[in-house]
């Protein structure tokens, strides 16, 4: 249970940050930085560190057969979750609902997938075994 809530917690807590920013009608409020940026690349950013520990999650705690999917799994799980946010924000008085933020927030889970995945399969320089007679 503690190997779960390792992996999983910071994906629970992380979900319900995002889900609580798209229960407010007007975020631009309480994070003023969100008025200087796109609305695509904040969908995308917020979802690249989503995507990130989607994979860290999978790859912590799934059965070693099962780990080489664990890239498009992440990449699944954070676009699905984004659909499911974009529901939620039809709902929300002053929010919208677009399949452009989907794409952004998938976008985004891709890259955040890919460089958690190059980043947990990086070794260090010592770690190259020596050639030698």
């Amino acid at each position: 249970m503690l190997t779960f809530l390792r992996y999983w917690g910071p994906v629970c807590a992380y979900a319900g940050v995002i889900f609580y920013l798209s229960s407010l009608s007007h975020p631009e409020e309480h994070l003023p930085i969100v008025s200087h940026f796109s609305d695509k690349v904040l969908h995308a950013v917020e979802y690249a560190v989503f995507g990130a520990l989607c994979f860290w999650a999978l790859q912590g705690t799934l059965n070693v057969s099962w780990r080489p999917w664990a890239v498009p799994m992440a990449i699944v799980l954070a676009s699905l979750y984004g659909v499911t946010d974009e529901f939620h924000q039809s709902f929300v008085p002053f929010r919208y609902s677009h399949v452009l933020d989907w794409v952004a927030d998938t976008i985004g889970a891709i890259l955040g997938v890919l460089a958690m995945h190059r980043a947990v399969s990086f070794s260090p320089a010592n770690s190259i075994p020596e050639v030698g007679p």
